[in-house]
């Protein structure tokens, strides 16, 4: 029977009742099914020296947990060719149901935006949950570590897996990074993408089952030594010029306003 979400979680069994003598039986079937809803027909009559088929079908939960439940069928004579019958003995048969295992998980960023500096260390937790119904092993990578390392980013996994019970709190995972040293003005956006990966769905599934959740690095630019100076230099340098030209003018304005003396006088 399979649960995960969106799964029909039913499983149906087929049952034979043979009659082997000449009357006409009116049988009484029960059924208990270890936890799961069951349906099945209460009263069937078979006819002398003939069968009847019969369904028992059975619904799981959802999200039920993985495992095997028993299932016992009882079917009981309760008349023969309309005459009471209070001593016929009952047959049972048993059927083992099993609840279908599936992977299912969540990723959970602490941080899914943060500013840095150039070349500081930081450390980012991702929570990982199991929302599977059994105990899996889920490994975890940042999928794009060539691109940011391509970028002079330095990036350490202390754990790459981690296993962990169906609905329990979820395991923290951390990855450490180093931003690189930038030079300049420049200011860079940039993608961690950590990525966890359900073992059980690349081993029994056939298809990968993962999650991504990607935090936004702002790392901030810095200024240069050179480009602190050159502004207070340039301001100095015209505040010089300034005061220079204005020294000029006014000794013009002063050889121009002088009276020059008359010959003789």
């Amino acid at each position: 029977i399979e649960v995960h979400p969106g799964a029909p979680r039913t499983g149906t069994t087929y049952c034979t009742a043979t009659n082997p003598t000449q009357y006409v039986e009116d049988v009484t079937i029960t059924v208990t099914a270890g936890g799961l809803a069951v349906a099945h027909p209460g009263l069937i009559t078979v006819g002398a020296y003939d069968s009847a088929t019969f369904e028992v079908v059975v619904r799981g939960d959802n999200r039920m947990a993985e495992g095997s439940r028993s299932i016992t069928i009882t079917a009981r004579v309760t008349s023969a060719s309309g005459m009471p019958c209070t001593t016929c003995p009952s047959v049972q048969s048993s059927v083992m149901a099993t609840i279908m295992q599936f992977s299912r998980l969540r990723v959970e960023a602490e941080e899914p935006f943060k500013q840095l500096r150039p070349k500081v260390d930081y450390i980012f937790e991702f929570k990982v949950y199991n929302d599977g119904n059994a105990y899996d092993r889920f490994n975890v990578e940042v999928s794009n570590r060539d691109d940011l390392e391509d970028k002079d980013f330095q990036i350490t996994l202390p754990t790459i897996s981690t296993e962990i019970e169906p609905q329990a709190p979820p395991d923290k995972m951390r990855v450490m990074i180093r931003t690189p040293k930038i030079q300049g003005w420049t200011d860079e956006y940039h993608q961690l993408q950590f990525r966890a990966t359900s073992e059980y769905s690349v081993r029994t599934e056939g298809v990968p089952n993962y999650q991504t959740q990607m935090v936004t690095l702002y790392v901030r630019g810095i200024y240069l030594p050179g480009f602190e100076l050159l502004p207070s230099l340039s301001m100095i340098a015209l505040g010089a010029a300034f005061a220079a030209r204005r020294n000029r003018d006014e000794e013009f304005d002063e050889a121009v306003q002088t009276p020059l003396s008359a010959p003789g006088l």
